[in-house]
């Protein structure tokens, strides 16, 4: 995992190839840590780093996964391609973009644009 700060953003970029959020716990570590060492409350992060499993929303774990965020008054950009999910997460995705604490885009750039 490599953290990027993006200082004039105010934004923390982590990159990483192997799945870092595995579940809600490893979720609140997770951005707690990037928090602690940037001090930043966004964050931007590769969709290759959160375990498949999220995107299931019967799962529930995105769900419980994004309340902590709001908890802690943290934001965060998952960055990927999402057109291969459900219509029912194509909905949340939606919804959720629409919000101020959660984004899913497609690009570094949409990322930062929607967590200035």
């Amino acid at each position: 995992m490599e953290i990027q700060k993006l200082e004039s953003e105010g934004i923390a970029r982590v990159r990483s190839d192997e799945v870092i959020i595995k579940d809600t716990a490893s979720m609140l570590d997770f951005v707690m840590s990037v928090q602690y060492e940037t001090a930043y409350h966004k964050i931007i992060v590769d969709k290759v780093a959160v375990l498949e499993e999220f995107f299931d929303l019967k799962t529930g774990l995105l769900g419980d996964a994004f309340q902590k965020l709001v908890t802690y008054q943290l934001r965060m950009a998952i960055v990927g391609d999402f057109s291969m999910y459900s219509e029912n997460f194509k909905d949340y995705m939606y919804e959720s973009n629409k919000g101020s604490q959660v984004y899913f885009v497609a690009t570094e750039e949409e990322a930062v644009d929607k967590l200035k």
